[in-house]
């Protein structure tokens, strides 16, 4: 056997030991690898199956807002550890660890915007911070925006992707936050105040049993999950096979749940068309 190509460096085993990293990415979808500069031209969506990835708080800002139309609020609010909780590691350490690797105080932002000209309140839900859960201060967070939206009488947009739902380091500290948010809209609401919700992958538990399911106008993006306890857990209690696709947004819309579903790179001009026909004088 001729090895000669191998020791003299043959190009076509160099080419392989030399290709740079970080050019593809496993599709959680539908397991495909793919090129990672077409998800990110595409939004963070996969070419083959348009499965939806999760995206920072920034990202989202980004594409869904005018141009340096956002400034943030309530920026210094952040966490403590009322209940001095501790399960693998202790809560205070968890949080001081992904503060550092996100460089963000809470799971969510909050903010003044514009879309399409449209002044508006916006928040995010950040999954990258303890899975866009929802403690003390997110809740805090969404009803002073809540509360901003009402006094400038402008429409309140939300992001939710809140995958840990409320945050079981607090306890009822965190369970009072679907009670607050929920009362924060009720007002808002009562003084003719338009709240359009947004579902991404996965918003669960506590968010979607509060605020999240409140929208005048209820948008998700394609096969997000979006529901209260996961459908495992759910199987399990009640001992029996669940439909097909239970929890999806095409579940949910089909079942009256949710107003539309709507691609990630077709979201802001649909953002743009609800503002324009329910508040056409900005």
């Amino acid at each position: 056997m001729n090895t000669e190509g191998r020791r003299s460096g043959d190009s076509r085993f160099r080419r392989k030991r030399e290709m740079p990293s970080g050019l593809w990415i496993r599709c959680s979808g539908c397991g495909k690898i793919v090129y990672k500069s077409l998800v990110l031209e595409r939004g963070n969506v996969c070419p083959e199956c348009k499965f939806h990835f999760d995206i920072p708080s920034d990202e989202r800002i980004r594409l869904l807002c005018d141009a340096d139309s956002f400034a943030e609020e309530f920026a210094d609010l952040e966490s403590v550890d009322p209940l001095d909780f501790v399960a693998k590691r202790p809560y205070r350490e968890r949080l001081e660890q992904v503060k550092e690797k996100t460089g963000l105080r809470e799971a969510c932002v909050i903010g003044k915007a514009e879309i399409g000209g449209v002044p508006i309140v916006l928040g995010v839900s950040d999954p990258r911070f303890l899975m866009g859960s929802m403690g003390s201060v997110v809740g805090e967070k969404i009803t002073r925006g809540i509360d901003l939206a009402r006094e400038l009488r402008r429409p309140f947009v939300f992001v939710s992707g809140s995958g840990g739902g409320a945050r079981m380091d607090e306890g009822m500290f965190s369970l009072m936050q679907m009670a607050k948010t929920s009362a924060a809209l009720q007002r808002f609401g009562d003084e003719g105040g338009l709240f359009v919700s947004i579902l991404t992958n996965p918003t669960m538990g506590g968010a979607m049993a509060s605020f999240a399911a409140l929208g005048d106008v209820v948008l998700a993006e394609p096969k997000a999950l979006v529901g209260f306890a996961g459908p495992n857990v759910i199987k399990q209690t009640i001992k029996t096979d669940l439909p097909a696709g239970f929890q999806s947004s095409e579940f949910n819309l089909e079942h009256g749940f949710i107003d539309r579903i709507v691609d990630r790179q077709e979201l802001r001009e649909t953002l743009m068309r609800i503002l324009g026909y329910l508040c056409p004088h900005g």
